[in-house]
This record gives structure tokens, C-alpha cells and sequence, in this order.
């Protein structure tokens, strides 16, 4: 059985008495410890069909099956629960709170699951030591670079040790070198067992999934991978230092 499947979904969305469709026959499966990409240029639908894979928004009509549980039949709260502990998010601009440190944005999700301070503060230590921000604990985001905060942010999307973790444009808002760096960390997390979605325009970001599906119009199907543009030392040198690049 997949870890989700969506069957003949439909979106639309009403806007001032008139009815916008944006997903149309949506069919797609994915099985635990995929890492599918999901490509898509602005206003194709993706950012909807995101939403819908992560509980965020509710399809007009269609099935949607999430480990073994009919979504549509799920109260607000089952359906917070979900994303507290099923879902793990990662977005373009970081959401992160600027007036707490690191260790205390990422114990966020496991504040509101009732975990005891003790343990939710250790858990998010652990999370950031993963990332390589064992010694950022006490930062606040305006002290970090781009890339550091893109990182507290996967922090915080795994500490509640997710199944699957949904990536919105993770590296829009950073340079390519830190982008590159991002996407190592998500390969690794995928190799650990970590079901990854990822939406993205970028073909060389999309060739770092193992399956990618195309959406347009509304409408998915499915594609090639583009191959993975593999950046050498040169061009990296070429390439203006950041904070992440110096550490």
C-alpha cells in the first residue's frame, strides 16, 4: 500500500460568485521513502496540490489516502495532528520566529504536542546538531545567513520525526552554493528513510528526486529527470561567498 495516494482530485476555488478550477483528475501515488519532485512553472497548480498533500487546504471532490486514513473524513484537529506529526514542512522564506534562537524555533512543533520542555529542548538540540548547527543553538535568525536558516527550518520540519517531508521552492531564496548544500541535506535525510516531496521549478533542483511528475495546467503527468548539474570546484570559486560558505 502507498504511504499516500490521491484519486480524481478536483480544485477549485470560488471568486466572487464565479468558480476557478485549478486541479483537474488528479491521480497520483507515492510509497514510503520516495523522494518525488513535483515540477511546475507559477500558477500550473502545484502550490494547491501541495497544500492538499499536506493537509493545508481540502480538495473539492476526489479521495485522498494518507498511511492508511481517508483525509476528507478527518476533523480540524485529527487533520492538525497529521500535520504536527506526519508532515514535516520546509518553505522558500523560512517562517521562522526572529525573536527566538534556533533551538527554541525548531521545539516549536513539539510545543504544540505536549512534549515536556526537557525533552522538546534535547530533541531540537539533536535536530540542529544533524544540520551542522550544533553551535548556532542560541542564534536568532538575524544572525544567521540564508542558508542557516533554511537549515533551522529542516530542523524544526524533522524534529517531530515525520514520515514524509513536503518542500515548497526550499531553495528559492538562497545563492547556488547554499542551495547545493540544502539539497545534500535532503538527499540524506531521503537515505535515512524520510519520504520527500519536493515542488520546484528549477530543473537542476527537480534532478536531485528520484521520480519526478510535471504539473500544468492543473493537470499531472509523468517525466523524465533531468540529470543533476554537477557543479564543479571551479565553478563553485566562481561563485560569491556567503556566511555558509566560510563556516
Amino acid at each position: 500500500m502507498a504511504l499516500l495516494s490521491l484519486r480524481n482530485i478536483y480544485k477549485e476555488y470560488d471568486n466572487e460568485e464565479i468558480k476557478v478550477p485549478v486541479l483537474f483528475d488528479i491521480d497520483l501515488d507515492v510509497e514510503e521513502g520516495e523522494y518525488l519532485v513535483i515540477m511546475g512553472h507559477s500558477g500550473s497548480g502545484k502550490s494547491t496540490l501541495m497544500n492538499i498533500i499536506g493537509c493545508l487546504d481540502e480538495a473539492t471532490s476526489g479521495e485522498y489516502i494518507l498511511d492508511g486514513e481517508d483525509v476528507s473524513k478527518k476533523s480540524d484537529n485529527e487533520l492538525a495532528d497529521i500535520r504536527n506529526k506526519t508532515i514535516g514542512f520546509v518553505f522558500q522564506t523560512f517562517n521562522l520566529l526572529p525573536k527566538e534562537t534556533a533551538q527554541v524555533n525548531v521545539a516549536l512543533p513539539l510545543l504544540y504536542a505536549g512534549v515536556p520542555k526537557q525533552e522538546r529542548m534535547e530533541r531540537a538540540k539533536e535536530a540542529l546538531e544533524k544540520m551542522g548547527l550544533g553551535d548556532r543553538m542560541d542564534f536568532l535568525p538575524n544572525q544567521l545567513s540564508g542558508g542557516q536558516k533554511q537549515r533551522v527550518a529542516i530542523a524544526r520540519a524533522i524534529v517531530t520525526n515525520p514520515k514524509i517531508l513536503l518542500a515548497d521552492e526550499p531553495t528559492g531564496a538562497l545563492d547556488t552554493a547554499s542551495g547545493m548544500q540544502i539539497m545534500d541535506l535532503f538527499s540524506k535525510l531521503n537515505e535515512e528513510g524520510i519520504t520527500i516531496i519536493m515542488i520546484t521549478h528549477e530543473p537542476d533542483i527537480a534532478a536531485y528526486g528520484k521520480r519526478m511528475v510535471v504539473i500544468q495546467d492543473g493537470r499531472l503527468k509523468s517525466a523524465e529527470k533531468p540529470k543533476k548539474i554537477e557543479q564543479t570546484k571551479e565553478t563553485l570559486d566562481e561563485t560569491e561567498p556567503t556566511e555558509d560558505n566560510q563556516e
